[in-house]
């Protein structure tokens, strides 16, 4: 399937043509991308909250989440095999089911991207204020983010080559801090400790949701999937072998705070609270920094990945066609990377973290579940043999069917009988779809009328 212009473009040789897109990333590459498109903020807050919802059983709601988050990763690795068009979910969605629900799938991504990258900024601005307080508010914090987004902007900007080896780097990074807290901890879990976690009334279904925003973000690295070197071979291996390394790492990261610091529920910052235990103050301080690493690696890789939405839409002629802009010395859709870096500033600089967290988890559903849907349709119109195929499919993909329906139907119950944040996540899932159509007919009047 590599019959797209970008495919066309990526082939020339640049001498009087239209400059085209690098092939970069191999696949240890692809796979940090996984493992740093995942690992963002969430671990360094959510033990607490996780502990809070479902008590000393909390990692084993880090099981059943990754499990459930694995039957829509393993529809992804056979999908996403098959192509190596920019895209991700928006173009699975888009050759499954026809241009408006693929414009809806990519239109929902950028958003689901876009509103999680706000988020995460903001969250390094709070970890940053616990060195430096003038970062945590008024010009101070807004400085921090205008300086924070233009750096990341221009890492990716300036290629992909620079900006994959910063993923690569950053991975890395985030990871040795978990996994040092791992080594230092696991000796002294306590039993009692593990005990003053219990909860009274246990909610499975809340956890579990918040955890999918945890597991999120693996599909991103597939969005750039015309600058990969060879996404049908890789995409399965980097899902995969990036998925068992996130879960491993939640998992035993759960474990050690919950056996380390006594009712966790009640800590913004549970990992900090579990190097206070080991190391006193100076583990505090190792901890917010090795926070602010991983928040900013994230970043990097959602810069790097998100704005080849717009101009995968932009080549297929659904979006303005400045959105697929390619810069004639970098060779990166500059437009939309641009594009992506002011509204997420902008969000950045009013929004807060809390609210788009959940909605981007809400929203992440529903487009892993027209993936899902998508791998039966390709099996059966598709001839040419994918990069990997999916053991069992007839078992895995209504199981992930199945877990995004269970948790999208428990948040329309509670947007009617919970709370007001729970009804106000809903109007805005149904405003962006809403949105979404507009832009997509009003765009579509316009391509005919030029025509």
């Amino acid at each position: 399937m590599d019959s797209s212009p970008d495919a066309a473009r990526v082939s020339r040789d640049g001498s009087g043509a239209r400059p085209g897109l690098v092939r970069a990333i191999g696949r240890f590459d692809l796979t940090a991308a996984v493992v740093n498109g995942v690992i963002g903020s969430a671990i360094f807050g959510m033990p607490g909250l996780i502990a809070g919802l479902v008590g000393p059983l909390s990692p084993l709601a880090w099981v059943l989440a990754g499990l459930g988050i694995l039957t829509m990763i393993l529809c992804f690795a056979e999908v996403g095999s098959r192509f190596k068009e920019p895209g991700g979910p928006y173009l699975y969605a888009r050759e499954a089911f026809g241009p408006f629900v693929g414009f809806q799938a990519g239109w929902l991504t950028f958003w689901i991207r876009i509103f999680a990258f706000a988020a995460n900024v903001n969250l390094f601005t709070s970890y940053l204020a616990q060195v430096l307080p003038t970062a945590g508010s008024g010009a101070g914090r807004a400085a921090t983010l205008t300086l924070l987004v233009a750096l990341l902007t221009w890492v990716n900007l300036v290629g992909v080559r620079q900006a994959t080896w910063t993923v690569n780097a950053f991975t890395i990074a985030k990871l040795l801090p978990l996994l040092l807290l791992v080594l230092l901890g696991a000796g002294s879990i306590s039993s009692e400790t593990m005990a003053s976690q219990t909860v009274a009334a246990p909610d499975w279904t809340q956890a579990i949701l918040l955890l999918v925003f945890a597991y999120g973000g693996f599909e991103a690295p597939l969005i750039p999937a015309s600058e990969a070197k060879d996404p049908r071979r890789d995409t399965a291996f980097a899902l995969l072998v990036g998925t068992a390394v996130i879960a491993t790492v939640y998992v035993l990261v759960q474990l050690v705070v919950v056996g380390l610091v006594p009712g966790v529920a009640g800590e913004t910052a549970p990992v900090a609270a579990a190097y206070r235990v080991l190391a006193g103050p100076a583990g505090v301080a190792f901890a917010s920094l090795a926070a602010m690493v991983s928040v900013y690696g994230w970043a990097t890789g959602t810069v790097l990945q998100s704005p080849r939405v717009l101009f995968s839409m932009a080549e297929r002629q659904e979006l303005p066609g400045v959105f697929g802009r390619v810069h004639a010395r970098f060779h990166t859709p500059y437009v939309a990377i641009l594009s992506f870096s002011l509204i997420g500033w902008g969000l950045a600089v009013s929004g807060t973290f809390e609210s788009n967290a959940t909605l981007s988890a809400i929203v992440r559903l529903v487009t892993y579940g027209l993936t899902c849907a998508a791998l039966p349709v390709f099996r059966r119109r598709l001839a040419e043999p994918p990069g990997f195929r999916l053991p069992a499919a007839g078992l895995v993909v209504p199981l992930g069917l199945g877990f995004g329906l269970w948790l999208l139907y428990d948040r329309a119950r509670r947007a009617f009988v919970g709370t007001q944040s729970d009804l106000v996540q809903a109007q805005m899932l149904i405003g962006l779809v809403v949105l979404g159509a507009v832009l997509f007919y009003a765009y579509a009047a316009r391509r005919r009328a030029v025509r």
